[in-house]
């Protein structure tokens, strides 16, 4: 993992993750809270996916999210979580 300040009130943080792996830490994050934004890289640096996560995003909006992180687990071997919070 390594983290650097994108903004006074921003970091970014990724994260290097097999594939079978990445449904399940983009539900962890998801549940942390003060995440602003995720993206998600195949092995070679290229932009997969990229949602925006808000307060008051509940489950109903992100069913679709997660459906489309988890068919992107079943292709890739490894990949790039960067994840954009807000500073505490």
């Amino acid at each position: 993992m390594t983290v650097k300040q994108t903004t006074k009130k921003t970091t970014e943080e990724t994260f290097q993750v097999r594939g079978e792996e990445l449904l399940e830490k983009v539900k962890v994050l998801i549940k942390e809270g003060n995440v602003r934004r995720v993206i998600i890289k195949d092995k070679s640096g290229k932009e997969l996916i990229q949602f925006p996560l808000t307060l008051g995003v509940v489950g109903v909006f992100l069913a679709p999210v997660l459906a489309a992180v988890g068919a992107i687990a079943a292709l890739v071997a490894e990949c790039t979580i960067t994840v954009e919070r807000e500073k505490k």
